[in-house]
């Protein structure tokens, strides 16, 4: 099983569970009085949140940079084949445009 402060890469579903326990933590935590481990857990949870923070930054990292390189494709593509391209739009937009048009009536 992962530990807490493991960086690396995760599903977004994962890291979803690891904040809502960190969450859940922290609400217990702010509800029980204060007592001597109170340092502590604060530390503990601090060092958890971190953790998330670079995990969800590392996962942002990365949907950009595959959004960046499927961008550059998609344009290398339009401009190799403008024409095609061109056609392709506009035969998708008849479609939507009838699929939308028969729904409205």
């Amino acid at each position: 099983m992962k530990s807490p402060n493991e960086s690396s890469a995760s599903s977004p579903k994962e890291l979803l569970n690891d904040l809502q326990a960190l969450v859940l933590e922290a609400e217990k935590m702010m509800g029980d009085s204060l007592t001597e481990h109170t340092a502590d857990a604060v530390s503990a949870l601090r060092t958890r949140f971190d953790a998330a923070q670079e995990r969800v930054s590392h996962l942002y990292s990365c949907a950009k940079a595959r959004a960046v390189a499927g961008a550059q494709c998609t344009d290398q593509a339009i401009r190799a084949n403008p024409y095609q391209s061109l056609a392709i739009a506009a035969g998708a937009g008849l479609i939507l445009g009838v699929l939308l048009g028969r729904r409205s009536k």
